[in-house]
């Protein structure tokens, strides 16, 4: 039986980015691009105004004159019909080009216009005043984002503003989700004897998409080989399959044998864990554009999936997605209350952050064990405490490993 360490070290060394793909920008939201991108135009394309106000020659108001005549209108959107004449004025809009000839922009609040005029304040304007240059911000064919960046909201928006529809990125991994046991009924029905609703598809889903991975669940697989092996199937074309149940070593626990007679070549079973011992690891057989699948048999009990998930999966799919991270976001906090802990091997327990004046502190909660998600829904992530018998006193640091 392997250890967290040695299993997760068994994960990652099977796994790496995608190919890269072109995706449009309303699905490269979150993904690491894949290419250099250059500006195709100036930005912004033109002298653009910055405030509401009249588009001037700073010069014209050195002296002590401070009446312009008032020219034309200039509105975003709508380029100027005439350069700027002497002693003269445009009115312009915000994002508006100035016309030829002006060189400053005086915001409307500093202006008085009376018939046909424009008295200006007597503050100095200066050139450059109120308005960007061309190519302030981006020249054409500079360098706007390179290879290796998440693209955020703005790199987005940026990507717009070159022209761009499409980008070349490492996609978002594709997760498909397979509960199976023939206990398990759809949420939308009431349970009969011997029988409990599915809660790990939508569970898991949200997991996957928490983790920035696109998450499809697919109907129960029951308990029968044929059936089990054609909705298994399916999900190896998938770039991560998470099977939920039948992992174990019942004689109804069907998963392993019938994952290895479709090819998937099975790396590790059992981790030295509470809750999620049964979990099974294993790569599914080359696709025609990618690597195998990433097989991954979580323990039926839906705390032990939450673990299990945290722990092996989501460090998968940031390496499948490019995104650095080097595992779980384990950290420390002292214990807010005493805490015994009895067991031969190390527990995930839930608990919650609750702050303590001096940062927050770690406080473990009742649970009644591997099926209880209500206390987990309660909590912030886990406590991790030690194999062995150990109490903890107050302020004694733990490890934590969160939720989110």
């Amino acid at each position: 039986m392997l250890t967290v360490e040695a299993a997760q070290r068994a994960v990652m060394e099977r796994v790496g980015p995608l190919p890269l793909r072109s995706r449009p920008l309303g699905e490269a939201f979150g993904c690491v691009l894949g290419e250099e991108v250059l500006a195709d135009l100036d930005q912004p394309p033109f002298d653009k105004s910055q405030v509401d106000g009249f588009a001037v020659r700073a010069a014209d108001l050195r002296g002590d004159d401070r009446w312009l005549m008032l020219g034309e209108e200039i509105a975003a959107g709508r380029p100027p019909t005439r350069p700027l004449g002497p002693r003269e004025a445009a009115a312009i809009m915000t994002g508006a080009p100035l016309p030829p000839g002006a060189d400053a922009v005086v915001m409307i609040e500093k202006t008085q216009r009376v018939e046909g005029r424009v008295l200006v304040a007597a503050e100095g304007v200066r050139p450059g005043q109120n308005y960007l240059a061309r190519g302030r911000e981006i020249r054409a064919g500079e360098a706007v984002l390179r290879p290796g960046g998440r693209l955020n909201a703005a790199a987005i928006g940026l990507l717009a503003s070159v022209g761009r529809t499409e980008v070349v990125v490492v996609p978002r991994p594709r997760v498909v989700v397979v509960p199976t046991g023939d206990e398990l009924v759809e949420p939308d029905r009431v349970p009969g004897p011997g029988q409990i609703r599915n809660s790990n598809a939508a569970m898991l889903r949200a997991l996957v998409l928490g983790g920035g991975a696109d998450a499809e669940a697919l109907p129960i697989a029951p308990d029968e080989p044929g059936p089990l092996a054609e909705v298994l199937g399916r999900g190896l074309a998938a770039d991560v399959l998470l099977i939920t149940g039948g992992v174990s070593a019942g004689t109804r626990d069907l998963v392993p044998g019938t994952l290895e007679r479709l090819g998937v070549a099975p790396v590790f079973h059992k981790v030295r864990l509470r809750p999620g011992k049964p979990l099974w690891f294993g790569v599914g057989p080359p696709r025609s554009e990618a690597p195998g699948a990433l097989v991954f048999g979580l323990p039926g009990n839906p705390v032990s999936g939450i673990v299990g998930f945290l722990l092996f999966v989501r460090p998968a799919l940031d390496a499948l997605a490019a995104r650095t991270g080097g595992g779980p976001p384990i950290t420390a906090h002292r214990l807010l209350r005493p805490c015994s802990h009895v067991g031969d091997r190390p527990t995930y327990h839930p608990a919650r952050l609750v702050e303590a004046g001096d940062g927050p502190a770690l406080e473990p909660l009742d649970w009644a064990g591997s099926s209880d998600l209500r206390t987990v829904a309660g909590a912030d992530g886990f406590a991790i405490l030690p194999e062995g018998e150990h109490t903890f006193e107050p302020g004694e640091i733990v490890n934590f490993l969160p939720l989110g």
